[in-house]
């Protein structure tokens, strides 16, 4: 399950545009934070230097549109997506934080998403520059951009297996009130069920119909609208707010035989499958300072698991070394579209940092020949700072990813078209490897506890380093 926030930066009274971008991107990138950021990734720019490109970005719009705000103008946008704790390990949360801000922003402005760590709940700072990769035009904050994110965002957490917050409210409410609300059917569900009682007893007419309303203990108020109320209820519930089917016309029209009664279904949450687990192991936990009663729980939990372990076995008719044949399998699939995967994000990040520094080292190519001709002059560089930084990170990104010529930016466009679509697929197949892997290991897992095995391989274990 995960949350977010979109939150727009403005420059604000007493900071340059420079230093209200660095000041929020040093914030995000803190290496405490960021387990010394190694949850730090970025599109269109270098994450090392994403401050002064931004600048940069903002410096190229001005020049080509004319168009200078004041204060508050927009420089960038900070969106906050926060997960349920235990759900996710960090390295999702960063991939899905990528992959939000790529589809929210269509790919045309630079980001980064820096994952941190440091609370009980894992979350991501995702901050994109306003200004479009080609510095025409800014980023619209549309009315209803805070829902289109949520949107996007819970179907990103579907598409990849996690839980979301349905119908979310704004009254404030935690995810767990809500759907205890949900258990208990309100006022006006009660009515809908009291009127389809009173019409599965055929009532003649309306005065008959609500003579049996009075009968299950509702008050009836008539005025242009008719009202009730029902014991333990402080206002009284007009019949037009009751939705199709029960409004005044339609009971009506069911009384005298043109219409027919379809009682309304209640939405119901539903209970998914017990999920698996790992048996306990309940001697461990005793060590470590549990008590009996936590000894009575887990004895009970480990049945519970290693019955749903059996039941698997004789459904699908195995035995055990098929068994562990089959999570050797599970494992070596899942493994092999793991680094599948991970091979094609890794060149598709090469290819975003080459496709970045390519425009920036043509942009700046010519501000940097004159610096060089000038000496070296620091008042140029003090002038053209910002060029002069992305020209020497352009080349230094040539020399460390072993660029000897260039190559063009519409071949690394099919590049990237093709590896994302290759990711895509294999991503598909991955979801489903990983539960498979999931679900096998856990069951022989469990299995094992069952037959006594783990103590065994434990015991010998033991024998082999007590003999060396």
């Amino acid at each position: 399950m995960a949350t977010t926030r979109i939150m727009p930066l403005h420059c604000g009274k007493g900071r340059t545009v420079g230093k209200a971008i660095s000041d929020i991107i040093d914030y995000v990138k803190n290496p405490e934070k960021t387990d010394h950021g190694r949850l730090i990734t970025s599109h269109g720019c270098n994450s090392q230097i994403a401050d002064a490109e931004f600048l940069f970005a903002k410096q190229q719009y001005i020049k080509k549109t004319g168009r200078v705000r004041g204060e508050d103008d927009v420089i960038a946008y900070h969106l906050r997506q926060s997960f349920v704790p235990g759900e996710i390990t960090p390295e999702e949360a960063n991939r899905l934080g990528c992959e939000l801000a790529r589809r929210f922003t269509k790919g045309n402005h630079a980001f980064i998403v820096c994952t941190h760590i440091d609370k009980a709940h894992i979350h991501n700072h995702i901050i994109w520059t306003a200004t479009t990769l080609e510095c025409d035009r800014k980023f619209r904050n549309f009315w209803g951009s805070t829902k289109a994110v949520r949107r996007l965002n819970d179907t990103i957490c579907i598409e990849n297996g996690y839980s979301i917050v349905e119908n979310p409210k704004g009254h404030g409410k935690s995810y767990d009130k809500w759907l205890g609300d949900q258990a208990k059917p309100s006022h006006r569900e009660l009515l809908r069920i009291a009127i389809d009682n009173a019409l599965a007893q055929k009532p003649d007419d309306l005065d008959a119909l609500l003579q049996l309303l009075k009968d299950a203990g509702y008050e009836i108020k008539s005025g242009k609208q008719l009202s009730f109320r029902c014991a333990g209820q402080k206002r009284f519930l007009r019949m037009d707010t009751l939705g199709e089917g029960y409004m005044i016309d339609d009971l009506l029209a069911v009384l005298k035989g043109e219409k027919t009664h379809t009682p309304r279904k209640r939405k119901t949450v539903t209970q998914e499958k017990p999920r698996l687990q790992l048996a306990i192991d309940i001697q461990a936990k005793l060590q470590e300072g549990k008590g009996a009663g936590y000894a009575r729980f887990a004895s009970v939990f480990n049945l519970k698991q290693m019955a749903q372990a059996m039941n698997y076995i004789q459904e699908h008719n195995i035995e055990y070394d098929e068994l562990a044949e089959k999570v050797s399998s599970a494992t070596a699939r899942y493994n092999a579209l793991a680094a599948q995967i991970k091979a094609a994000e890794k060149r598709m990040g090469e290819i975003d940092v080459l496709r970045k520094h390519i425009i920036n080292y043509s942009k700046t190519h010519d501000v940097y020949v004159t610096y060089r001709k000038s000496g070296y002059s620091k008042k140029f560089f003090a002038e053209h700072e910002a060029e002069i930084i992305l020209h020497k990170a352009a080349k230094k990104a040539f020399d460390e990813l072993g660029v000897s010529k260039i190559p063009t930016k519409k071949s690394l466009d099919t590049e990237y078209a093709q590896l994302l679509t290759e990711k895509k697929t294999a991503y598909g197949e991955y979801r489903q490897a990983r539960e498979e892997m999931k679900e096998l290991s856990i069951i022989k897992h469990n299995i094992d506890k069952l037959l006594g095995r783990q103590e065994q391989e434990k015991s010998e274990k033991k024998q082999e380093q007590e003999r060396r």
